[in-house]
């Protein structure tokens, strides 16, 4: 069976510790995390199941070049994408925010990749439920609900572990077929 693919993109390390937990939760299932900074268009293509996850920076933007940092990252990667046909691949976002530091733009990182992902065909899975969050605005956001597992590893923390394990309960049987 093929592995579930696992890429990040990351600043602080905090996004690459949560693909490694969320690797280690689904165990043979998953491939090991890749920093999406260090993978080719061709290697993403070839999964057809992806978890892909980032932090937000700054005024709700994607980790790369702009943001400060010296390696590429998704803000880099994502043009890559833009001929890229996704059609059967199935995906599941996380992302990373400070919902105290920056309110407005909370967990925008999952919009973003949501968006991109979207207009090239992928289906989408692991909408998350927005009760429980304190925050004024985000691009993540439909409804009620995430348009993936939002994480708060400044704020709260002992909430991951669970939230990551009901999470990968309700994306494990898309991802698993």
């Amino acid at each position: 069976m093929e592995k579930i693919g696992i890429f990040f993109g990351t600043d602080t390390g905090r996004t690459r510790l949560v693909a490694k937990q969320i690797a280690r939760k689904l165990g043979d299932a998953a491939a090991a995390p890749i920093n999406i900074g260090r993978t080719t268009v061709a290697d993403f293509l070839a999964c057809r199941r992806l978890i892909v996850g980032s932090p937000t920076l700054g005024d709700g933007e994607l980790p790369g070049a702009s943001t400060g940092l010296a390696q590429p990252s998704w803000e880099e990667f994502l043009p890559q994408l833009a001929t890229a046909d996704l059609a059967g691949h199935t995906i599941a976002i996380f992302g990373l925010g400070d919902q105290r530091k920056y309110p407005g733009e909370f967990v925008d990182a999952i919009g973003i990749l949501h968006d991109a992902l979207a207009e090239r065909g992928a289906t989408l899975v692991g909408r998350w439920p927005v009760a429980g969050y304190e925050f004024t605005a985000s691009r993540a956001v439909d409804g009620e609900e995430f348009l993936g597992l939002a994480l708060d590893q400044h704020h709260q923390p002992l909430l991951s572990e669970a939230r990551i394990d009901a999470w990968l309960a309700q994306i494990r049987p898309a991802l698993l077929r």
